[in-house]
């Protein structure tokens, strides 16, 4: 079985001087035309309570070429101009849906540098990527192949901080949806001390990607506070700094790329937990080590990975008490400090307090897909006060005794 998807390939490549400067030239563009019809649309809200679509703020950047002062705009291509109003109207679009908050403008060096080039301002032959206002094809390190057949609709072009140039290809693909195994159901409970803790007893050690490199990055870091203000060696110190970063970043990618990638092939249905973790790391004392762990790019390499391949996810809810349950009797405990590492119940079974955690969140999610319930435990303030039990339409029991 098959199925069409779309994929974003990402490749490293090495530009020329020439390619350098064109594509520095349209970052700079980029981020101006953002910033001025992110301003005339805010100004327009303002002063006049007018809403400004995208319609309008690409009249805006015709208007803005023929100015002597904004002239340069045309030396770069017009459609890396055009995407950044697009993307200005999806942020928009996203604001008044309530799923994000107001745009914000755009900063020289803390944004990402990108360019988005479509099929009109890029030609793609014989493995060989060229894009608009340059006559020689990107030097790209292709690391792995494009599908067969495949052809890039839309190329975006990116430089992270430590001055490494990347581009990536989105592409239509055809995934091979492999059968499900018979028994592949596995519940898992993030943590810190074990990255994972599984419902079958497995923990996967935590990495610690970021404690790993601590030295090098203090050490970097104090480097860079030596340096004088806008100095060419301030310059090197801080790429110096954003390569350990980078060397941290793709460690941890790689490392969750592989666990998730696993987990999708060896299990039909994964049971995880809903946790908010942007609350989480308000508490200073194991925010760092929350952030290195990543759990939010856990989740959202799993969601995608299991939509492709046909795996069912199911997100426990967040107070669900996991921790404190007794996965062989049900009892919950009154308090669970995250100093106690296992415990007894009162059944006399003695549990690890990960694996006993994964084990519940998979016996809830479980009950979820089987009976439809609310993954919210029992709570005396609720107004329904069901819990994940078997709900049979009226009547379903008519004529059967009553023991």
């Amino acid at each position: 079985m098959t199925r069409a998807v779309k994929r974003a390939l990402k490749y490293r490549f090495y530009p020329n001087p020439e390619q350098a400067a064109e594509l520095a030239r349209t970052f700079g563009c980029v981020r101006l035309v953002y910033n001025m019809a992110l301003r005339a649309r805010t100004e327009a809200w303002t002063l006049r309570q007018e809403r400004v679509s995208y319609n309008t703020t690409s009249a805006m950047l015709t208007a803005w070429k023929k100015t002597e002062e904004l002239a340069f705009l045309n030396e770069v291509s017009s459609v890396p101009l055009q995407q950044a109003l697009r993307h200005l109207q999806v942020a928009y679009t996203n604001f008044f849906a309530k799923r994000a908050k107001y745009p914000t403008f755009k900063s020289k060096k803390k944004s990402r540098r990108s360019a988005e080039y479509t099929t009109s301002a890029l030609r793609y032959r014989d493995g060989r990527l060229t894009l608009a206002k340059m006559t020689e094809p990107l030097d790209i390190v292709w690391s792995r192949p494009l599908p067969d057949s495949a052809s890039p609709s839309t190329v975006t072009v990116s430089q992270d901080a430590a001055g490494r140039w990347f581009v990536s290809l989105l592409c239509d693909d055809v995934i091979e949806q492999a059968p499900a195994p018979a028994t592949g159901v596995v519940g898992v409970d993030a943590g810190l001390d074990s990255l994972l803790a599984l419902s079958t007893g497995e923990k996967i050690t935590n990495p610690r990607h970021e404690r790993r490199d601590r030295a090098a990055l203090a050490r970097a870091h104090r480097n860079l506070t030596k340096k004088e203000q806008g100095s060419a060696n301030r310059a090197k110190a801080r790429l110096k700094v954003a390569r350990v970063h980078a060397r941290i970043t793709d460690r941890r990618r790689d490392h969750l790329h592989k666990l998730t990638t696993r987990l999708v092939r060896e299990n039909q249905t994964i049971v995880i937990e809903d946790l908010t973790v942007r609350n989480m790391v308000n508490n200073h004392s194991l925010a760092r080590a929350i952030s290195d762990a990543a759990w939010r790019q856990f989740r959202t390499m799993l969601e995608y990975k299991a939509d492709w391949h046909g795996r069912t996810l199911v997100v426990v809810d967040r107070w669900f008490p996991s921790s404190k349950l007794c996965s062989a009797c049900g009892a919950l405990a009154e308090r669970m400090p995250l100093n106690v590492r296992s415990w007894t119940c009162r059944c006399a079974r003695t549990h690890d307090r990960d694996v006993n955690a994964a084990r519940n969140i998979l016996a809830e999610g479980l009950s979820v897909i089987a009976c439809g319930g609310g993954v919210r435990p029992q709570r005396e303030s609720s107004r329904t006060g069901r819990s994940s039990a078997k709900q049979e339409p009226p009547g379903a029991t008519q004529g059967i005794p009553v023991l």
